[in-house]
């Protein structure tokens, strides 16, 4: 498997979907995965969600399994500018375009199925 980063949508199917095959086909790519990564955007995002749906204690628990699990990729200035640039030539939300910028920086490809993905022609994305 390639290195990727996962978005915060894929998160969101692991913790939530309704249909059992899609959680453990999300649990089985995660487990082949050799490079897995994860922005520190979607952290966040993943958090809130959490917080705001579950609570503190279960926000808290999943997301340290998730960075137990993946390798977590700051923003530091080159994402930063990077993701500046992507989202005014694609005019995506500033956290997709930081999360996109990050595969562009660590040279991965985007586990999502966000249409925002889709028109950016730098980064390959794909879905479980």
């Amino acid at each position: 498997m390639p290195r990727l980063v996962f978005d915060t949508r894929f998160f969101l199917e692991h913790f939530f979907s309704g249909d059992e095959h899609v959680r453990q086909a999300a649990k089985e790519f995660v487990s082949t995965t050799k490079e897995r990564h994860v922005s520190v955007v979607t952290l966040h995002e993943l958090y809130f969600i959490l917080l705001t749906m579950q609570g503190r204690d279960v926000a808290a628990l999943r997301t340290q399994s998730v960075q137990d699990t993946f390798d977590v990729v700051a923003v530091n200035s080159q994402i930063a500018i990077g993701a500046a640039e992507l989202r005014n030539k694609y005019h995506i939300p500033m956290g997709d375009s930081l999360i996109a910028a990050t595969c562009g920086e660590i040279g991965a490809g985007c586990v999502t199925d966000d249409p925002h993905f889709t028109k950016i022609k730098e980064i390959k994305s794909r879905w479980i």
